[in-house]
């Protein structure tokens, strides 16, 4: 199947961005390359990196970016990585950074990827294909406890408890194998009146693939270095797509600019925190009526921007 994947609020990523002709930029979560493009068109002496650890989309952005020939450096990591893969290419200091943190289009509608309620197919879910953890190792591993736990956290379920206890008594006839079986467990566990809100699986299907693939730990804890990457006046824009990544990005940079943990009555700040620059978008960019029309997908995204400080 070709690598399809709309890029969400393009444009205002892109006018965000601020890009400089012989700038250094990075798309941590690169995709198909549609943020890439659109960087690179605007590039002169400057240079592209894109970093990904979705075998197809390593593939299908290099075939795309061919063009721009040494302009862009393509690597195969997960972006929590990337200071040390840029180390490795001599790049200590970027412009500007760009993370869309969706699931792409080829993703969900690869059925043998198993990310997609809709399409029948192994329970696998791994955005790096050479890692050994799978969803169906958390299905059917997992204790009703700890099933209970992701899916509640990470799902925000409130029928958690319900399809971690279906979860468990199903798999002692067998194992769980494919997104379809795990669907019709998940229905069985959620009253037929509470089933009217879109599909009845789609946010233990959230929840598993974050377990999976350790989304919000590898968000959380790679933030602040990705700003520390920063050269002054650079830019960090994150695209998130629910609640949970949303408010890790909206601390993280909050944190960034207004660090000092002194008590409020004291006169002036004693703990040394400095701010490290100043968060761009007090409230989130949302997509416009149009793109909204055009990719239902984009409903639920949103555009945070951080801008590196002159004397940070």
């Amino acid at each position: 199947m070709e690598f399809n994947h709309y890029s969400v609020l393009l444009n205002e990523t892109i006018e965000q961005l601020q890009v400089k002709p012989d700038g250094v930029y990075v798309d941590g979560t690169l995709g198909g390359g549609g943020h890439a493009l659109k960087v690179c068109e605007k590039l002169k002496n400057g240079h592209f990196y894109g970093i990904d650890q979705d075998d197809a989309a390593i593939a299908a952005a290099r075939e795309r970016l061919a063009p721009f020939g040494g302009r862009v450096t393509v690597i195969r990591d997960n972006f929590c990585n990337m200071k040390q893969a840029l180390a490795r290419e001599g790049v200590d200091w970027v412009d500007g950074i760009v993370l869309d943190l969706g699931v792409s289009s080829y993703q969900l509608d690869t059925g043998e990827r198993g990310f997609s309620y809709r399409f029948d197919g192994p329970l696998d879910m791994r955005m790096d294909r050479r890692q050994t953890l799978t969803a169906r190792d958390i299905v059917n591993n997992y204790s009703e406890g700890e099933l209970y736990r992701v899916i509640r956290d990470y799902g925000e379920e409130r029928f958690a408890a319900n399809i971690a206890r279906r979860i468990v008594r199903a798999r002692q006839d067998g194992p769980v194998e494919t997104t379809f079986e795990l669907n019709e467990i998940i229905k069985a566990a959620i009253p037929a009146g509470m089933r009217q809100n879109g599909h009845p699986s789609r946010q233990t299907f959230q929840a598993l693939r974050i377990e999976c693939n350790r989304e919000l730990d590898v968000l959380e804890n790679s933030l602040d270095e990705l700003i520390g990457l920063l050269a002054p006046g650079g830019r960090l824009c994150v695209i998130t797509f629910h609640s949970l990544e949303d408010r890790i990005v909206k601390t993280v940079m909050k944190r960034n600019e207004t660090p000092c943990i002194c008590p409020p009555g004291f006169p002036v700040c004693v703990c040394g925190r400095k701010s490290r620059g100043t968060v761009v978008t007090k409230k989130p960019i949302l997509p416009g009526e149009q793109e909204l029309r055009e990719n239902h997908r984009s409903k639920s995204a949103k555009l945070r921007v951080f801008s590196r400080g002159a004397d940070a």
